[in-house]
């Protein structure tokens, strides 16, 4: 239950219709193996006590009068579990029969929240037995207590507050103005639905998408239970599909047509985080009426089943992935197209290296141009190789300039860079930063002065992982008048550049040769090649010395996303990477992202102008305003006291 990360589940059970007993029984079953898997809330379906489809019996007193005997059987068998079970009941108050979802937790009933939307069409004939839940709570007797009931209740942890918990019932969710709005609103983060929706051809497709998007508009996690076998079948089927949705995203779902219990993390603090930032999620006269009732749960180590990919930006299945790079390419192009329209340039000047950056960034400007249809020619691109090019990386340059049709400049920088060291006294032999930096300003200077001949203007290279590290020479590599890779991270580079030679290319009848190029591009190490090669081989690599992009855009991720602090972190980097990396070379390189992002800071203050592709940029005027001399004490006393815990 640390870092907001709490064990959740749904399930349904095999009822009898109209048996309490036995339900009872299998309830208990169900609640235990929950308790096996260190679940905090467990949500159980809609009238799971009598069984959904008891339909006129529900009519019969003998069945009323049996419901509460075993839910204070289920009461006292639950008395040590350190667990919030939500399960449906049927429930007379004041003489009048009520849907109902009924919280308990350690022997006590926290509460009791009725239906409010009764279904009275084609196959439902709720109203038929049942009376309105409403919003106002009341207090009535229950087993002895004095429980609050009504619809406008909100379930809040004490040792957790982002951990606040609603529920609706079934129907509840399916209007055009489902309560869960008003729970959400009034602060719950957690909605528990338990129902019973039968199965038809389709449905469970509308299903997902109603539990999904309800959780994204609500930024809550929802947790839904439907009945499963067992329920009549005289005319229905029910499937118990279950599903755990977290902003938008399913996180657990069950197969249909078995009872079964799925298991998740949901995390509190990410929601939380995600409605602080939206500005338009407002609390404005919600939580009027509404009544809080605490509950207390044991702060404990719980394990994480949760999947946490590696690479947070990128898609997982294959598809989607896909239609996920070719969006990107085509905000890219977009972006670039509005700006040479504006500026009337012709020319697009590109510094091209044989390296990932520098090659996305031509397909890109090709786009472009075929957007305004434009000749490819007047893409201007500039290979200046130095002291660090090796043939391998000049030649794939060359061959990439080619197979596009675009233009090709070659203008050797070595003479020009030895005379400014001997401008500035520096000696060629100390290969330093000096060393480095002068190489990519001078590459820099050029490609201005030729967009000025060209009537063009300068395409930046660099991506969101590199200004995120301040992996850039300041004037040099970092400076551009358009830069169509800002928002774009490191790994998702690489995963459009290996879309464009996969999928662009085979419906090219000259791409093989391009695909060819781009493959070997894609297998080449990423460097700046700012020292010399040995052995005709490249001698400096980035992730040797800022480490693995792979890390770094887990880490930035999970930090501007959602603001997680160093040793969350540090846990979900853990979780995802544990077969690749050992702990101690993630703090170590989770150390070198944080102080760097704050050190470097000032380099993106003056960011030149580039397109948003995603949820997270770096843009000084969008999504990051920070001050370039922020401290970064506080994230790094905090991996001081990571240090402790992993190396004492």
């Amino acid at each position: 239950m640390r870092d907001g990360l709490i064990k959740v589940a749904a399930a349904s059970v095999k009822v009898k219709v109209a048996d309490p007993a036995y339900n009872k029984e299998r309830i208990m079953e169900m609640i235990e193996e929950a308790e096996e898997e260190q679940v905090k809330l467990l949500v159980l379906p809609e009238l799971v006590v009598t069984a959904y489809t008891c339909n006129d019996l529900f009519w019969h007193r003998n069945l009323l009068e049996m419901v509460l005997p075993k839910l204070e059987e289920i009461l006292k068998e639950t008395k040590s579990l350190d667990m919030v079970i939500v399960l449906g009941m049927p429930l007379v108050v004041n003489g009048k029969l009520y849907n109902c979802a009924s919280f308990l937790h350690r022997g006590k009933i926290l509460g009791i929240v009725p239906k409010h939307y009764l279904p009275n069409y084609s196959e439902f004939y709720e109203a038929r037995y049942f009376t309105a839940g409403k919003r106002k709570v009341e207090r009535i007797k229950v087993l002895g207590q004095e429980v609050p009931f009504g619809m406008n209740l909100l379930f809040c942890c004490e040792e957790i507050s982002d951990f606040v918990l609603a529920a609706e019932v079934c129907e509840d969710l399916w209007v055009p103005l489902p309560p869960s709005t008003y729970h959400a609103m009034a602060g719950a983060t957690v909605i528990c639905n338990p129902s019973a929706s039968d199965e038809v051809t389709t449905k469970e497709r509308y299903r997902r998408s109603l539990v999904s998007n309800q959780s994204a508009r609500l930024i809550c996690a929802y947790l839904y239970a439907s009945a499963g076998e067992g329920e009549s079948t005289q005319d229905l089927v029910y499937s118990g599909h279950h599903l755990i949705a977290e902003n938008g995203s399913i996180l657990a779902e069950s197969h249909r047509f078995v009872n079964e219990l799925i298991v998740t993390e949901i995390d509190v603090e990410k929601l939380i985080n995600d409605r602080r930032k939206m500005t338009t999620y407002q609390n404005v006269e919600i939580d009027d009426g509404y009544e809080k009732v605490t509950f207390h749960l044991n702060l404990e180590e719980t394990s994480i089943q949760r999947h946490f990919s590696k690479t947070p930006f990128i898609p997982s299945e294959k598809e989607e992935r896909e239609k996920r790079c070719d969006e990107i390419l085509t905000i890219q192009a977009m972006g670039l197209k509005k700006r040479l329209e504006h500026t009337n340039c012709k020319s697009a000047v590109i510094g091209i290296s044989g390296g990932l950056d520098s090659t996305l960034a031509v397909l890109v400007t090709a786009r472009a141009y075929d957007f305004l249809g434009w000749n490819r020619k007047n893409i201007v691109c500039v290979t200046m190789p130095c002291f660090g090019t090796t043939d391998r990386t000049y030649s794939n340059a060359c061959d990439l300039v080619k197979e596009l049709g675009a233009s090709l400049r070659e203008i050797r920088i070595n003479q020009s860079v030895e005379q400014h060291f001997k401008d500035i006294g520096h000696d060629p032999s100390q290969h330093d930063v000096t060393y480095e930096n002068s190489q990519a300003r001078e590459r820099t200077q050029i490609l201005m002065d030729i967009a000025n001949q060209e009537n063009g203007m300068v395409i930046g290279t660099g991506d969101m992982s590199e200004l995120a590290l301040g992996w850039a020479t300041y004037n040099g590599d970092h400076m551009s008048m358009y830069a169509v890779n800002s928002s774009v991270p490191k790994m998702l580079v690489r995963y459009i550049v290996q879309y464009y030679a996969e999928c662009i290319c085979k419906d090219d009848a000259n791409g093989e040769k391009l695909k060819e190029v781009l493959l070997d591009i894609l297998d080449t190490p990423v460097s700046p090649e700012l020292l010399p090669p040995v052995d005709g081989v490249i001698s400096q690599k980035t992730e040797d010395l800022v480490g693995p992009y792979e890390l770094h855009d887990f880490f930035l991720y999970y930090m501007l996303r959602y603001g997680f602090s160093p040793k969350k972190i540090f846990r979900l980097s853990n979780l995802a990477f544990e077969e690749s990396y050992s702990k101690e070379i993630i703090y170590h390189w989770l150390r070198t992202f944080l102080w760097r992002f704050f050190a470097q800071h000032f380099k993106r203050s003056c960011l030149t102008d580039g397109p948003k592709v995603g949820s997270i940029a770096l843009s000084p005027r969008g999504d990051l305003r920070m001050p370039s001399d922020a401290s970064a004490a506080l994230w790094m006393s905090e991996m001081d006291e990571l240090e402790k815990e992993i190396f004492s």
